[in-house]
């Protein structure tokens, strides 16, 4: 009562406070560029980031910060690409090791769903053992992008096995028929007992006389006749009593439960039990695939079947370097399904829009929200990024076109004229009283972060000056966030470096179903090379990206054999056609950074 009389006889002083307020709120939120200004120096900003990262650095079992813990893909990303450009320091040596270590901690952790593939959303405890059990899209997307990184990386199988899983969890569970991906799979579900109430890891966890009833088979040639349960419960640390400790189980609903976690390698269980290693990775694997059936069995989890354009565009930059990666068109023809979802199912052709989501409806179709929601920036920027990937993963150049259309739309709708840089929402929608610019980049990359990376891809496909420009424009903005705590904006140091060292642009010429053709694009997707955009071209003057770089028409194949060719700022290599000798010119190229 008191407001409605307050409103009715004070409405001019309450009006002049709230625009007050709302003054302050504007000052005290703004983030824009100084007139003149330039962005910061990356160098300079990259190692305080290491050194930010490294000071939160737990180092027993990887991570930052001791518990809860949280997969942080932004942070190894950075990591791996501080080290590729200060790889002969102890600095770059460090990064290397802090962004591997947590990846394999990761893997071999509870946070791991050795069973069933895929990640869960967070560890309550330091060691990576007991999770929080809910599985999100987003952090399957950003992690089969960081192991398959790994891989490139170190040429370690474990990386590039474990990217494999989390796409076969994300293809089996998270995945549309119209070729879109679910949001995410509740962590609490009805345990297979029975009973009205649910419970956090129902789904996930096993007692100890499940195992051994399932797991029951004599392991032939083992040391005391062990069988394939004793086997299975001493490496992945299954204990008669569960081997949860009660305080990271407040609500009680573990007691008696294992949380799988890989104690032992491999060697050291095969010793144990006086078998070959082959054997013991055939009974794991045998072990594993039976749980898996079992599971089955039970109650699943909610399954949230939203699709949201941003998180479908981080999955399907996820297919796209895992299927570039290691040369898998099964993930490639994923990607191209994702591909084909957006744009069917997220965007409007009429209105230039992307939708913000949509949903399975009850006959399993795809339902549009009603009211439709527009895209928010987000939105643009993944999808942008996926695109990008997605055509340096097919060279189809239907991906590389759409990406600069939606590119063009991203900057009308929200590009800040005044400060640089991206509103989240459409300024002009005057039901949203305070504009914001995201400044963090936490459990997903912020939008302008990835939108910094995107437009100096876009500068070098396209030849579009101005995307050059802006993208400094946004750096610029961020200045003062980025030189002061860059462990904020990881991911946007990551785009300032791309500024600093410039990308490399390599171009394949040949015809893209050639094996010739095919031997190059392996060499180069085979390292890990963060500053590079990679575009194929067979000559034509018509195609698109001739028309948009003229220069690509005087490259040419030596002899009538597919060619690479290196350039930076305006100077290329000469022209080679031997895939392992690309491959030493791009790693002699990475050193010398």
């Amino acid at each position: 009562k008191s407001f409605t009389s307050q409103w009715q006889n004070n409405r001019a002083a309450l009006e002049s406070s709230g625009e007050r307020i709302l003054v302050a709120l504007r000052k005290g939120t703004s983030i824009s560029a100084n007139p003149g200004g330039s962005p910061p120096l990356a160098p300079d900003v990259a190692n305080r980031c290491f050194q930010q990262l490294a000071h939160s650095y737990e180092e027993e079992y990887g991570g930052f910060r001791n518990a809860p813990k949280f997969p942080s893909p932004v942070n190894l990303m950075f990591l791996l690409s501080y080290w590729s450009v200060n790889r002969s320091t102890s600095e770059g040596v460090e990064a290397l090791q802090m962004a591997m270590h947590t990846l394999r901690m990761m893997a071999l952790g509870g946070i791991h769903d050795h069973v069933a593939q895929g990640f869960h959303r967070y560890s309550t405890d330091s060691s990576w053992h007991v999770p929080h059990f809910e599985k999100m899209l987003y952090d399957q997307a950003q992690l089969a992008v960081a192991y398959i990184t790994a891989f490139q990386v170190s040429g370690e199988q474990f990386y590039a096995d474990v990217a494999k899983n989390i796409l076969l969890y994300v293809s089996r569970d998270l995945s549309d028929k119209s070729g879109g991906f679910y949001s995410a799979e509740d962590a609490d579900s009805v345990p297979a007992s029975g009973g009205p109430d649910k419970r956090e890891g129902a789904f996930c966890v096993w007692t100890a006389s499940e195992v051994r009833e399932l797991l029951s088979d004599v392991a032939e040639g083992s040391t005391g006749g062990a069988t394939q349960a004793d086997i299975f419960m001493h490496h992945y640390g299954v204990k008669e009593q569960g081997n949860v400790a009660p305080e990271q189980d407040p609500h009680g609903e573990l007691q008696g439960q294992n949380v799988l976690i890989v104690r032992y390698s491999v060697e050291l269980t095969a010793a144990r039990f006086g078998i070959t290693v082959e054997k013991v990775s055939h009974l794991l694997a045998s072990a594993r695939a039976k749980m898996a059936d079992m599971r089955t069995t039970r109650p699943r989890p909610h399954l949230d079947t939203k699709m949201l354009a941003s998180w479908n565009g981080l999955m399907l930059s996820a297919f796209a370097r895992v299927g570039a990666a290691l040369g898998d068109e099964a993930s490639l023809e994923r990607a191209k399904q994702a591909g084909h979802f957006l744009k069917e199912h997220l965007w409007d052709s009429e209105t230039q829009t992307i939708l913000r989501s949509c949903y399975r409806g009850e006959q399993h179709e795809v339902q549009q929200m009603s009211p439709s929601i527009s895209g928010f920036l987000d939105d643009y920027a993944f999808i942008i990024c996926g695109l990008l990937d997605l055509y340096e993963a097919t060279f189809q150049t239907e991906w590389l076109q759409w990406a600069e259309e939606l590119q063009l739309r991203q900057d009308l709708l929200f590009w800040d004229d005044q400060g640089g840089g991206y509103f989240c929402s459409d300024p002009s929608d005057s039901t949203i009283l305070l504009q914001l610019k995201e400044d963090q980049d936490g459990a997903e990359p912020s939008a302008n972060s990835v939108s910094a990376s995107n437009l100096l891809r876009l500068s070098h496909y396209t030849g579009n000056q101005e995307w050059l420009q802006k993208s400094q424009q946004l750096l610029t903005a961020f200045s003062d966030r980025l030189s002061r705590v860059p462990i904020a904006l990881p991911e946007m140091v990551r785009a300032l470096m791309a500024q600093h060292y410039t990308l490399k642009q390599i171009v394949i010429c040949g015809q893209r179903d050639d094996s010739d053709t095919a031997g190059l694009l392996a060499a180069v997707n085979s390292l890990y090379l963060p500053f590079k955009v990679l575009m194929l071209t067979d000559g034509s003057p018509e195609s698109f990206l001739c028309q948009r770089l003229p220069v690509l028409s005087s490259m040419s194949q030596l002899d009538g054999v597919a060619t690479a060719h290196i350039c930076q700022d305006f100077t290329c290599s000469l022209p080679l056609t031997d895939p392992q000798e690309l491959r030493r010119l791009l790693l002699d190229g990475a050193t010398d950074s």
